[in-house]
């Protein structure tokens, strides 16, 4: 019995000590219950990832947005114009583009820059064909914060551009038109000017003046009228052959247009009468080429409308960032080194620079524009 108790006490002990070494198994969960700890570590690593968004997200800087509105964008004149434009977007890291019309109508330009008020563009260079028609446009954007400068424009008033951009003076350049005529028309004869439109004001200055000048200088010219050639070289042209059956001892014609000398000249060419009168105007070799060589245009007066274009540009981008524009100053364009500045006749400040170029048939090859 005593043997047995022993034994059984025995089996006891081993059983206690057998349930001793199960228990740190049964209790191996709770360091599980501290597992949740090691999963909070990717938590105080999220703001890092939460922030990479934002510095991507940063807003870049806007671009600036220059539009050149012309008369047509039709005209070789303006396809010129726009080589400056495009120049000068690449050389400023602005985006700088022109529009205009398809034929010539203040109107539609006055509608161009509506839509482009409502685009909110930074600046808009106009050429218009009718500078006062054009003027409750420009007021409208320049209200709307928009920087605005004009080119052939410097009768425009006060309040309605920022400043006009011209290649010369235009009185100046009128003289020099009636000069060259003159000389061609043995200072005597009677003569007749085009314009584009009635209402341009650079081309009825360079007339004005012109006509002022001869008056002083040419006794023996005789003045007889001013003709609207609507930009339209049928228009010119149509109106000479008129005018030839009218007058047909004309022995001169000024033009303003680029295809006001085109026209005349083809209806002088067809009358045979290309070494009795003289054309005298404003145009280029693209336009009046074949006539300078036939001698039905005596002389292309111009400048050149890319660096026109430049220019009217970089003042609307100098107002744009602050920047005085003074007398004497330097544009950085030719012809505009050291400009002139003045206030027109309306209260406009208008920049004139010192760019104008006669081209004849020896030297129109010089300008392949």
């Amino acid at each position: 019995m005593r043997r047995a108790l022993s034994i059984l006490s025995i089996l006891v002990i081993l059983s206690l000590l057998v349930s001793c070494a199960q228990q740190p198994a049964t209790q191996a969960p709770p360091p599980q219950t501290e597992a949740p700890a090691a999963t909070e570590a990717p938590p105080a690593e999220q703001p890092a990832a939460t922030e990479a968004p934002a510095a991507t997200e940063a807003p870049a800087e806007e671009e600036l947005v220059f539009a050149t509105v012309v008369k047509s964008i039709a005209f070789n004149w303006f396809k010129r114009l726009e080589e400056g434009v495009l120049k000068f977007g690449e050389d400023y890291k602005v985006k700088a583009f022109m529009d205009g019309p398809s034929q010539v109508d203040s109107a539609a330009q006055v509608a161009i820059i509506e839509n482009l008020i409502a685009q909110g563009v930074d600046a808009i260079c106009n050429v218009p064909y009718g500078v006062p028609e054009n003027e409750p446009a420009q007021k409208k954007a320049m209200d709307a914060g928009i920087i605005v400068v004009g080119h052939e424009a410097a009768t425009a008033k006060e309040g309605t551009l920022h400043y006009d951009v011209e290649a010369f003076d235009n009185c100046a350049y009128g003289e020099e038109m009636m000069k060259e005529l003159a000389s061609r028309m043995g200072e005597s004869g009677k003569y007749i000017q085009f314009v584009g439109s009635l209402t341009n004001a650079s081309h009825n200055e360079w007339q004005d003046c012109a006509k002022a000048y001869a008056e002083k200088n040419y006794p023996n010219l005789e003045f007889i009228g001013k003709y609207e050639s609507k930009e339209d070289q049928e228009v010119a042209y149509n109106t000479m052959k008129d005018i030839l059956k009218t007058h047909p001892d004309i022995k001169g014609v000024l033009g303003s247009a680029a295809g006001d000398v085109v026209g005349a000249g083809r209806a002088i060419e067809e009358a045979g009468l290309q070494d009795q009168i003289a054309v005298v105007g404003t145009s280029i070799p693209s336009y009046a080429g074949e006539l300078l060589k036939t001698g039905a245009v005596d002389l292309a007066m111009a400048w050149d409308p890319a660096t026109a274009g430049y220019a009217c540009n970089v003042v609307a981008y100098k107002v744009l960032k602050g920047e005085q524009i003074v007398d004497g100053m330097d544009l950085g364009v030719p012809g505009y080194e050291a400009i002139k500045l003045v206030i027109g006749p309306n209260g406009v400040p208008v920049i004139y620079g010192a760019a104008w170029i006669k081209m004849d048939a020896n030297n129109m090859d010089d300008y392949p524009f």
